[in-house]
């Protein structure tokens, strides 16, 4: 898939020709998408610090066990990295998964069901409105990860991905990303596969600013969240 916006007509010969724009990510614009990234992220986390709190003690009131949970992640050129998360579900959630395999609703690597038991009350709720994801702004800082950028998949997924599927390890797993603003756990895998490898062939600044509009408004009506 390439991008219309990076199509060229041009002359060759008398014959017009369509040339593609190559996407560079090098020089200043990795230095701007780097910026926006912490400037966004602090700023966030500042505004966002009541509802941390809330959220918090929210989910010490309605389950035993840890307010985080940390799982390891793969990022940019395969490097893996801890991504910190709001526990939604209980603490034998990853011990329980294995028996609940069966009523995977999605195809490929990818694990879901859109009536988990492992998630708790408060828990649905986080999900809902995404704020269980909001501790991943401390690894946009960190540098590993961008606020924009495919989902940062489990090694186990990415044992079982084929080549083409592997570029999407050519840049930074995001906080959201066209999968996500396009459908999130409605898609399936072929989908993920596509929207994911669309944006890492097609990356621009352009194109980071209108996915993070179009997650403010898939987060506020909670459409596709699991």
């Amino acid at each position: 898939d390439i991008d219309v916006t990076r199509q060229r007509p041009q002359q060759l010969d008398g014959r017009t020709m369509i040339y593609v724009e190559p996407v560079i990510r090098g020089g200043w614009r990795a230095l701007a998408k780097r910026a926006f990234d912490v400037t966004m992220a602090i700023g966030i986390l500042v505004a966002s610090s009541t509802v941390w709190l809330a959220a918090m003690v929210a989910i010490r009131l309605d389950s035993k066990g840890p307010v985080f949970f940390r799982q390891t992640r793969v990022g940019k050129d395969g490097e893996l990295f801890s991504m910190l998360k709001l526990r939604t579900m209980v603490v034998d959630a990853e011990a329980r998964k294995a028996e609940l395999m069966a009523q995977n609703e999605v195809d490929g690597p990818l694990f879901k069901m859109k009536h988990d038991p492992r998630i708790t009350r408060v828990g649905r709720t986080l999900r809902k409105l995404s704020i269980d994801e909001l501790p991943q702004l401390i690894s946009v800082i960190q540098g590993a990860m961008s606020l924009v950028g495919p989902r940062p998949a489990l090694p186990s997924e990415v044992a079982e991905w084929d080549a083409p599927l592997r570029d999407r390890l050519r840049v930074l797993p995001g906080l959201t990303g066209m999968w996500q603003v396009s459908g999130r756990s409605g898609s399936n895998f072929e989908q993920y596969k596509r929207l994911d490898l669309y944006y890492v062939d097609n990356w621009s600044l352009a194109h980071d600013l209108r996915i993070c509009f179009r997650t403010v408004s898939v987060v506020l009506s909670g459409r596709g969240a699991a």
